[in-house]
């Protein structure tokens, strides 16, 4: 028998605790598994694409940047690409601080319609559009990692 899966998070009642509460649950799973990640699989392309795992996390850490706190990205694609001295530690770092930034900005919204960090979103909106990111990417990372050791579960 496997790993079993952690189960939803335990959420505050309001509907900001709520997907703040998902969104770090997912966090916490993506980073959980690039942790302990052998070198260099963690940063080589599992699938044909060019995907890899640290290569995720690099990508979500500009997506957070991008959505919640407004800062521009001008290539995605590059978003995915590791630098040859980026290492794990210094890839978890950089999406740990994100995430500490991204909801302290996030705790300082007072209303979730007002408009979000991008023109034509609500904040609830780019919220909602975190949760599925991370959750999609989450879903890659659970793939590369067992491909790399044959590691499952969170």
């Amino acid at each position: 028998m496997g790993k079993r899966d952690t189960g939803p998070p335990s959420t505050g009642p309001d509907e900001k605790d709520v997907l703040v509460g998902f969104l770090d649950y997912l966090r916490t799973a993506i980073a959980a598994k690039a942790e302990g990640a052998p070198e260099p699989q963690a940063r080589t392309a599992g699938v044909s694409s060019g995907t890899n795992l640290l290569g995720l996390i690099k990508h979500l850490t500009h997506v957070e940047r991008y959505w919640l706190l407004g800062e521009a990205v001008t290539k995605w694609k590059a978003t995915f690409h590791l630098a040859p001295d980026d290492t794990a530690d210094a890839i978890l770092a950089a999406y740990r601080k994100t995430n500490t930034e991204a909801n302290d900005e996030i705790m300082s919204w007072d209303n979730l319609t007002d408009p979000g960090a991008r023109r034509g979103s609500s904040r609830r909106w780019t919220l909602v559009h975190m949760i599925e990111e991370t959750a999609r990417h989450a879903g890659h990372a659970d793939i590369l990692r067992e491909l790399i050791d044959g590691s499952v579960g969170r």
